[in-house]
């Protein structure tokens, strides 16, 4: 098949979390031997930030991108007057076309205008919040124009399914690049690692509580953080709790740091932790196919992706957070017992490989 990705982005990780999995479905694609395109828009937000806070970290970064994934093949559009002759002339021949829902509807309803003329069947691929906490902004989209909706949790696709009436839904969990994210041995540098964005106030609380109380209670612990969009007073938080605040880091070098650290944290943001049980994001599926032992605040697995209290650890508050770093930390067996069950449950469920072949299923039964 020819298949056809719009998506932010996949040069840029910037605040983009999204792009391990992207990356590593593509190349899986790739190698079952579909020809596979993908769009971003140029000069788009999350490889603009790249460039305009990073510096030289992000040509680094890009560069480290197009080496560890050369088989890639990314392509920019501009949203102007050469729109709709480019999306023309590129979508000739698509057999399959996935949207990301954080395109712009300009972009989006731009290609699904094409569908009847050129013959291609859409997907559009949402992996965010907003079709429960913004849905006026999903319902810019001609969504009765698309063959089908791919949603990263189950939750997610109920509200496509009951809530905007699409007949065809499909949960399509993210997974790991277990060509990339894969154990690394290392010396251990910190105790504890948090690596996610400050973001929009939708977890500030959930950091006071899972991150920086636990850190002042555990004073003799080294913590450390790397995220983007912290505000200043963010940072401050975080130096008067002892907590060293490394910045922005390319999501390639994400192994090296895991396997540097003894704890890894997943705190999500409060709308995964409520309305939205059941999606982890892609943190979890990263920590643990780096073999790395997982510590998690409250979340519900309610789709049974992983073991709890196996795969990883959960607690149900701050004072659990803390009782449970410190005796993660004394116990090096108990972390490497987790460490293991995770790395084995992601390599039986939830690579990027077994997401490929789910999504040539799915384009198979569309075309029937």
């Amino acid at each position: 098949m020819k298949i056809v990705f719009f998506y932010h982005s996949l040069v840029s990780d910037w605040n983009h979390g999204n792009a391990h999995f992207l990356r590593g479905l593509v190349r899986e694609l790739v190698r079952q031997g579909h020809t596979v395109r993908c769009y971003e828009e140029l000069g788009g937000w999350s490889l603009s930030n790249l460039v305009k806070q990073e510096g030289d970290m992000a040509v680094g970064a890009i560069d480290e991108f197009r080496r560890t994934y050369p088989e890639v093949d990314v392509r920019f559009y501009q949203r102007d007057s050469t729109l709709q002759t480019f999306l023309r002339e590129e979508l000739t021949g698509a057999d399959i076309v996935l949207i990301h829902e954080w395109n712009e509807p300009e972009l989006v309803n731009a290609v699904l205008a094409l569908k009847q003329k050129l013959g291609f069947r859409a997907l559009l691929h949402d992996t965010h919040h907003r079709a429960y906490t913004s849905a006026h902004e999903i319902l810019r989209f001609n969504l009765h124009l698309f063959d089908g909706v791919l949603a990263f949790g189950d939750a997610i696709r109920k509200i496509y399914s009951e809530g905007f009436g699409i007949p065809n839904s499909w949960t399509f969990h993210e997974a790991a690049d277990t060509t990339v994210f894969a154990p690394i041995r290392s010396e251990k540098t910190a105790d504890v690692v948090w690596i996610g964005n400050w973001g929009d106030e939708e977890r500030t609380r959930e950091l006071m509580r899972f991150l920086v109380e636990p850190a002042l209670a555990l004073p003799d612990r080294k913590f450390v953080v790397h995220g983007v969009r912290y505000p200043d007073a963010g940072r401050k938080t975080l130096e008067q709790a002892g907590i060293e605040f490394r910045g922005y880091i390319p999501n390639l070098t994400t192994p090296l740091v895991y396997a540097q650290s003894a704890l890894a944290l997943h705190i999500p943001r409060r709308q995964y932790a409520n309305g939205l049980s059941g999606i982890p994001t892609i943190r979890v599926f990263e920590v643990l196919a780096c073999g790395a032992t997982l510590v998690c605040a409250p979340w519900s697995d309610a789709e049974d992706l992983f073991r709890s209290g196996i795969d990883y650890a959960l607690v149900a508050d701050q004072d659990e957070m803390i009782g449970e770093i410190e005796h993660l930390l004394k116990d090096e067996a108990a972390r490497k017992q987790i460490a293991q069950s995770g790395l084995e449950t992601i390599r039986k469920r939830h690579t990027c490989a077994h997401r490929a072949t789910q999504l040539t299923e799915i384009c198979e039964e569309l075309g029937r």
